[in-house]
């Protein structure tokens, strides 16, 4: 049986849009402002979709359920993956006392917090980013950050506010590469588009950070050290996006970046050192006491020897997912075992109609269990490699192994519901009905239209998803009212990256990266303002390209 997706169920577009929104608006909701837990929000806004979905938008209730059971999937496998093998390493690093010595080498780089901050959260943040995405830059250094004593709302909204500069390129360029698979537009042309959209707000990005966490003038006191980290990582990514691609960009930036701080910081040291626990708490805000009173009373490390141990594990993770994150790599472990399953009763089967693409296509589902190529176990084998070289007994390995999976349980379930219900909405064609409200919004489009990316993300979870999701509609949109193709679609990019701090599956991996669960609707409540006004800059920014700025200035 084959169902055509239906975009405006009641003849009024906003009034279907505004049907369309309410999964959403319940699962926001409940987080938000309501304090439910994220695992029965994430199941309240499931059945707010479900019941959307078959009672509005007629889609047949067995593709509804089969939609949701595909998301879950892959909700467990490669995000929940991730979530697990990272917070193992984690684990393991603390057990044998090699964070405690990585604390100290951090401080022994700089003893100021809102340097360790721009260090870890942004450059750092960003590395993983390129290398790996889903989920992986907020999940290692949330981790960070509690090591050296951060609130755990600190590390976890700081960690989601960092993830953004790269998150326009992700994991080797491959939302980029998506979205110039989905829209047929070249790609060197979107790459350079969104290089040049993204870099100011590279700039903006660590400078707004530091704001957030300690106010205007303790940042001001480290200006330096912002530009540094901010230009040169801009600067990087300009000249790799648009002389050479997506591919390399945020890696190329990231690297540059944490070379150039740390340069930087061998000749220069402000004037007043801001500790960690300095730094003002929100109500009801929790630090680690232990962690608090190991960062305030850290001196640099005189063992080399030490150091280097506990700057090992993280360096083979680095190497690690770099390495698995090649594409002879990925192939060549695919080749030893992957499975393409089709989703049996939903490959195939759900049909996509204009305007949402231009000609008639149907939605593939299938299931890629390419386990020994994902992400996540490269974090694993990183973290066995570790455990080896530091001479870890396996019975602990065992054992720590097996209480990660203890404390991550209910984090991988919260996951696995917030993905069916991502991909129920894509699958039903609800995210389409609220695209298309925003695209009937004429000459503001070009603000509307990254909105709509910051939307896609907001809701998928992720810019990939969001393209494969609008990138169509953003295309065809553009043409229709005579706006550059290029310029829309990756606008659409570009306004997702600030959508990514409040998606949910990001939230649930901040708070289990920190250790604070159930605690999901305050980091919500703690970035959503953050990630509104970015994403509304992103889109006047976009409309100065449009209107502005002619158009031929900014692309190759």
């Amino acid at each position: 049986m084959i169902w055509a997706q239906n975009y405006d169920p009641f003849g009024n577009g906003l009034l279907s849009a505004l049907v369309a929104a309410i999964p959403v608006v319940v699962l926001l909701g409940a987080i938000g402002l309501f304090h439910v837990r994220a695992h029965i929000a994430a199941l309240l806004g499931l059945g707010a979709g479900l019941a959307v979905a078959v009672l509005a938008f007629g889609m047949p209730a067995g593709l509804a359920l089969r939609a949701a059971g595909f998301g879950a999937a892959y909700g467990l496998l490669p995000i929940g993956w991730i979530v697990l093998n990272i917070l193992f390493l984690y684990q393991l690093t603390e057990t044998t006392g090699q964070f405690h010595v990585l604390r100290g080498a951090i401080t022994s780089i700089t003893a100021d917090s809102r340097l360790q901050l721009l260090l870890i959260a942004f450059c750092f943040g960003a590395f993983f980013e390129g290398a790996a995405g889903f989920g992986t830059p907020v999940a290692v250094t949330g981790a960070m950050l509690i090591g050296l004593g951060f609130t755990r709302l600190q590390a976890s909204g700081l960690s989601l506010i960092a993830n953004t500069a790269p998150v326009a390129f992700g994991a080797l360029g491959t939302p980029l590469v998506t979205l110039s698979g989905v829209t047929g537009l070249p790609l060197l042309e979107l790459s350079a588009m969104v290089g040049r959209q993204m870099t100011p707000f590279a700039v903006i990005v660590p400078f707004w950070l530091l704001v957030a966490y300690c106010g205007w003038r303790r940042t001001m006191e480290v200006l330096p050290a912002v530009l540094v980290a901010g230009v040169s990582f801009a600067v990087v990514q300009l000249l790799i996006s648009n002389l050479h691609g997506p591919w390399l960009t945020s890696i190329g930036a990231a690297l540059a970046s944490i070379s150039a701080l740390i340069a930087f910081l061998r000749i220069w040291r402000p004037a007043r050192v801001m500790h960690v626990n300095e730094a003002k708490l929100a109500e009801g805000d929790e630090r680690d006491v232990a962690a608090t009173a190991d960062a305030a009373h850290a001196q640099p490390l005189p063992d080399p020897a030490a150091v280097r141990r506990a700057w090992m594990p993280w360096i083979i993770l680095t190497g690690c997912v770099f390495l698995w994150g090649i594409p002879f790599m990925k192939q060549g472990l695919d080749g030893i075992f992957a499975l393409r399953l089709p989703f049996a009763g939903l490959d195939g089967v759900i049909q996509r109609l204009p305007p949402v693409v231009s000609a008639p296509e149907f939605e593939k589902a299938v299931y890629n269990l390419n386990l020994l190529s994902a992400t996540g176990t490269a974090i694993l084998v990183a973290a066995i490699a570790s455990a080896l070289l530091l001479r870890v007994p396996a019975r602990t390995i065992g054992l720590v192994y097996m209480r990660t999976w203890k404390l991550v349980l209910p984090s991988l379930l919260t996951i696995a519901a917030m993905l069916a219900l991502g991909y129920l909405t894509r699958f039903g064609g609800i995210d389409a009905s609220m695209g298309l409200a925003f695209a009937a919004t004429g000459v503001l489009y070009p603000f509307f239209g990254t909105m709509l990316g910051w939307l896609g993300v907001a809701v998928t979870g992720s810019d990939t998803a969001s393209n494969v999701l609008f990138g169509g509609l953003q295309k065809i949109t553009a043409e229709q009212l005579n706006l550059p193709p290029v310029l829309m679609a990756g606008a659409n990019s570009a306004g997702g990256v600030m959508g990514k701090m409040i998606d949910a599956q990001s939230i649930v991996v901040a708070s289990t990266a920190t250790k604070w669960f159930g605690q999901e609707g305050r980091i919500l409540r703690h970035v959503f303002v953050h990630s509104l006004v970015l994403g509304a800059l992103i889109g006047l920014f976009v409309m100065l390209q449009a209107y502005v700025y002619p158009f031929t200035l900014l692309v190759p």
